[in-house]
């Protein structure tokens, strides 16, 4: 159990079923009545983010996560299959498990997974990805006074803005957090 005067930016608990993860919080004393913290917390399998105020002596559950080691290795029937990297045991996602993270993921990619009571509940990818450049716009010779930029397909699938010097071919570093070119691996 862990003291809501304990609190840490980070730290997962247990509430309502659920697990959060605290990113920011304040201890508050107000001139009148009694202390509080308050706190912004995350949920860590919707992503949802509210905020919620405790008393300084309440207690709350820490939420032990697992991290696993993973390599992605195919999909099948919208079903994608990972495999542990050091128990070699495979496991399947949904797209609604992977969410955001299937514009980036390729083949034989390792990512991490969490697991909170035997259950996964969030994928982790690496902070930036290299993707192939499939299909963009050909750009206009000249056009380049505004910093302008166009868009640009990558191997996955995924749409991303680039400037207008990336041809198909190009092998692009994505930031996997933001979604955006970074530059030309």
């Amino acid at each position: 159990m862990i003291s809501s005067s304990d609190f840490r930016t980070g730290l997962t608990l247990e509430i309502d079923n659920g697990v959060w993860q605290i990113v920011d919080f304040q201890h508050v004393k107000p001139g009148k009545g009694a202390a509080f913290v308050r706190t912004k917390i995350k949920n860590v399998q919707t992503g949802a983010v509210v905020e919620r105020t405790f008393n300084p002596n309440e207690k709350l559950p820490a939420a032990h996560l697992e991290t696993r080691s993973v390599q992605y290795l195919y999909e099948v029937d919208g079903m994608y299959t990972v495999m542990d990297n050091e128990t070699y045991e495979q496991f399947e996602l949904s797209k609604d498990q992977l969410g955001d993270a299937l514009n980036y993921l390729k083949e034989n990619m390792d990512i991490a997974l969490q697991f909170f009571k035997g259950k996964i509940i969030g994928i982790s990818l690496p902070n930036s990805v290299n993707l192939t450049v499939v299909e963009c716009e050909p750009s206009v010779k000249g056009d380049t006074a505004t910093g302008a930029t166009k868009m640009a397909k990558v191997e996955t699938g995924y749409e991303v803005r680039v400037p207008l010097f990336v041809n198909e071919g190009d092998v692009l570093r994505i930031d996997t957090r933001t979604g955006n070119y970074i530059e030309r691996a």
